[in-house]
C-alpha cells in the first residue's frame, strides 16, 4: 500500500491528491497543512465578495472527504517548530510539496518601507481573516490611496477600497476587517501600472466588475491609453488583452458620468452611483521611483512617466508625478521562499524538478515531489493547478514500485503526535465551520463570518466530537 504526504491543502494539494486516489485504488494520501483551515488560497487569497469561486471549495472538500484521504491540520513543515522535511520523508512512501509562494516581491524604491506601504498580500490576508494576519491600521486617516500593479489581487484590493458596507456584510470577512471597511474615508484610488493596457494582467471579468460599483466613479485617461500602439487597434492582440483594452477604451470615451472629469480623464460612473462617493483612477505608464514621506509616514508616491521601448518593455522619460497617498499597496507579484530541507532555487523563486521530481544536486531525490507555485512559480489561476497536478503524479505512480519497497509507520499519526503535534482532523475542521456559523448568527449577519485568529481556531477545533 503506497502511502503519501501532500503538504498543502490549496488548490494543488486537493488536486494532486485526487489524481492520486482516482489513479491507484490502494494509495493512503494524508494531506496537511500549517493552518487548522483547508483550502489554502481558495479561503485566504479569493476576495469574498467572489461567491463563485470560493464555490471551489465544494469540489475541493470531495477530495479531502474521500475514504483514502485524510485531512490533518495545524502541522507546519520546516522551519522554525515545524517538522523537518526528512522526519516527514520517514513516515511516508513519498511526500508532495504543494507549498505555493508564501511572500511577495517588492518594489524596490526609496520610502518602500515607511509606515503606510504594505503589501497587498498582507491586506488580503487581514481582510480575509488569516490568523498571521497583522492589523496595521491600514485605512486609519487614509483619504487616498495607490495600488501599484495591475492584475487581479491589484483589483481585488482597489474593489475592496471602494466596496460598502451593505455589500460586504453578507460576505464571511471577519468583523473588524468589515468594521474597519465601513468607516473608511477613502476616496480616491489609483491602481497604476508601468506599462500600457494591453499588458495588463487582469482578466476580463474582474475589471468588468470595477465599472459597476455602486457610488463609485470610475476615469480612464484617454492620454495614457494613447501611448499604448495596441489600444489604437487592438484586432492583433490575444483575446483575453483584446478584451481588455475594448472595455478601457470605452470607459475613456463614457460621458454618462455626473462627476466632471478631470483634465485629460473622462468619468464612468458605477450603477446607480447617482453622486459618487469615491473615485478610482486606473493609470498606465507610471513606474515608481520614490515613496515621500510626510508626518513619519508615507504621503505620496513619486512616479516617472515611461513609454514603450518597442520591445515590449518601457524606458523612463525623466518625466515625474507625485500622486498624494496615505495608503499605497504594492501587487507586483508572489514569490516562493525557501522551505527548510528541500533545494531551491532563488532565481525562480521555486523548487528544481524533474516532470514534479524534486532535483538534488541535478539529480532526482526518490520519494520527493512538488506541484504548484512552487513547483512552476507564481503564474496562473487555479484551474492551472490540475495539469500540474496531473503531472507530478503520474511521476509519483510511475516510481511507485520502488517506494513501496521503503518501509514506514503504519500510523504517520501516531508518529506525529510522538513529535510533539496534535493533527486538527476533518472533524475538528468541521467543529470551525460550526463555530463561524453560529459567529455569523450571533452578529446578525447574513452567512458564516470567520474566525479571525489562532486562538479561536482552536478553540474551536477542541469542540470537535473525538
Amino acid at each position: 500500500m503506497l502511502r503519501v504526504a501532500v503538504v498543502g491543502s490549496g488548490p494543488s494539494g486537493c488536486y494532486t491528491a485526487q489524481g492520486l486516489v482516482q489513479q491507484d485504488p490502494s494509495v493512503r494520501v494524508d494531506v496537511l497543512d500549517r493552518l487548522p483551515c483547508p483550502y489554502g488560497l481558495v479561503r485566504y487569497g479569493v476576495a469574498p465578495d467572489h461567491e463563485k469561486i470560493k464555490s471551489l471549495q465544494h469540489s475541493l472538500r470531495a477530495v479531502l472527504e474521500h475514504e483514502r484521504v485524510r485531512f490533518l491540520g495545524g502541522v507546519p513543515v520546516g522551519g522554525p517548530g515545524g517538522l523537518p522535511t526528512g522526519r516527514l520523508r520517514e513516515l511516508y512512501h513519498a511526500v508532495v510539496y504543494c507549498v505555493g509562494a508564501a511572500t511577495d516581491r517588492r518594489l524596490g524604491v526609496p520610502g518602500e518601507d515607511l509606515p503606510g506601504c504594505w503589501s497587498a498580500t498582507e491586506f488580503v490576508s487581514w481582510y480575509s481573516a488569516h490568523p498571521d494576519a497583522v492589523d496595521h491600521g491600514f485605512l486609519r486617516d487614509v483619504l487616498d490611496a495607490v495600488v501599484i500593479g495591475v492584475g487581479n489581487v491589484a483589483l481585488d484590493v482597489t474593489r475592496m477600497l471602494a466596496r460598502g458596507a451593505a455589500e460586504l456584510s453578507p460576505t464571511d470577512m471577519p468583523q473588524a476587517a468589515l468594521a474597519a471597511l465601513a468607516a473608511s474615508r477613502v476616496r480616491e484610488i489609483h491602481m497604476v501600472g508601468r506599462r500600457g493596457p494591453s499588458q495588463a494582467r487582469f482578466t476580463t471579468k474582474e475589471l468588468r466588475e470595477l465599472g459597476s460599483l455602486p457610488g463609485t466613479a470610475l476615469v480612464v485617461d484617454p492620454a495614457e491609453l494613447a501611448l499604448d500602439p495596441a489600444c489604437a487597434d487592438p484586432c492583433a492582440l490575444p483575446a483575453a488583452q483584446r478584451r481588455n483594452v475594448e472595455v478601457l477604451r470605452g470607459w475613456a470615451s463614457a460621458s454618462t458620468g455626473t462627476d466632471a472629469p478631470e483634465p485629460g480623464g473622462t468619468t464612468a460612473t458605477g450603477t446607480g452611483a447617482r453622486d459618487p462617493g469615491r473615485r478610482i483612477r486606473l493609470r498606465f505608464f507610471l513606474r515608481p521611483v520614490a515613496l515621500l514621506g510626510r508626518d513619519g509616514r508615507v504621503g505620496a508616491v513619486r512616479f516617472e512617466r515611461t513609454v514603450p521601448d518597442g520591445r515590449g518593455g518601457v524606458t523612463g522619460t525623466g518625466r515625474h508625478e507625485d500622486v498624494p497617498a496615505q495608503l499605497v499597496l504594492r501587487s507586483v507579484g508572489y514569490l516562493g521562499v525557501p522551505l527548510d530541507g528541500l533545494p531551491f532555487d532563488a532565481a525562480l523563486g521555486t523548487v528544481p524538478h524533474r516532470e514534479g521530481r524534486v532535483l538534488r544536486d541535478g539529480a532526482v531525490a526518490p520519494g520527493e515531489y512538488v506541484a504548484g507555485w512552487i513547483k512552476r512559480g507564481p503564474t496562473g489561476v487555479i484551474g492551472s493547478n490540475r495539469p500540474c497536478a496531473k503531472e507530478t503524479v503520474a511521476s509519483l505512480l510511475a516510481d511507485a514500485p520502488a517506494l513501496v519497497r521503503e518501509p514506514v509507520p503504519g500510523d504517520a499519526v501516531a508518529a506525529l503526535r510522538a513529535e510533539g503535534f496534535e493533527p486538527v482532523p476533518w472533524a475538528g475542521w468541521q467543529a470551525i465551520e460550526r463555530a463561524e456559523a453560529d459567529l455569523g448568527a450571533s452578529l446578525g449577519r447574513a452567512g458564516v463570518v470567520k474566525l479571525p485568529d489562532w486562538r479561536s481556531l482552536r478553540a474551536a477545533a477542541r469542540t470537535a466530537a473525538p
